[in-house]
């Protein structure tokens, strides 16, 4: 990644999974997250790999494979690392395939985001559950 600076509340509130927040409570998290670009074919995320961010693709597109195969297709207002984040490593391997751009929480952010907005750790939550109950 390259343009690293502060994400804003006015970035948080266009992405789906923060849209049930108050203008407050994005204000509040927004400095918890950095807002950067990758170019395309950048690896974001290796499978295997110990995990420490969790990411939000703003802009652009990137693919989820994991050995060898292709899980899914990721585009605006999707987002990934959680699994790492909640259970150690990485289970899949995320490159974008075309110029991005992204919002990045690293781990202790994401344990106070775990903390004090609980509706939003249990969408995380949600997700994990079910990307890893269809990846199994």
């Amino acid at each position: 990644m390259v343009s690293v600076c502060m994400a804003s509340a006015e970035e948080l509130a266009a992405i789906p999974l923060f849209e049930s927040l108050e203008e407050t409570d994005l204000e509040t998290i927004a400095p918890w997250f950095s807002s950067g670009t990758a170019d395309e074919g950048s690896r974001l995320c290796g499978e295997g790999a110990t995990g420490y961010s969790f990411f939000v693709l703003t802009e652009g597109t990137a693919t989820v494979t994991a050995d060898g195969a292709t899980l899914a297709n990721l585009g605006p207002g999707d987002f990934f690392g959680e699994i790492a984040m909640l259970t150690g490593r990485r289970s899949a391997t995320v490159t974008t395939t075309s110029p991005a751009e992204l919002l990045v929480m690293f781990g202790s952010d994401f344990r106070r985001l775990e903390q004090e907005q609980p509706e939003i750790a249990a969408e995380i939550e949600a997700a994990m559950q079910q990307r890893l109950a269809t990846n199994a």
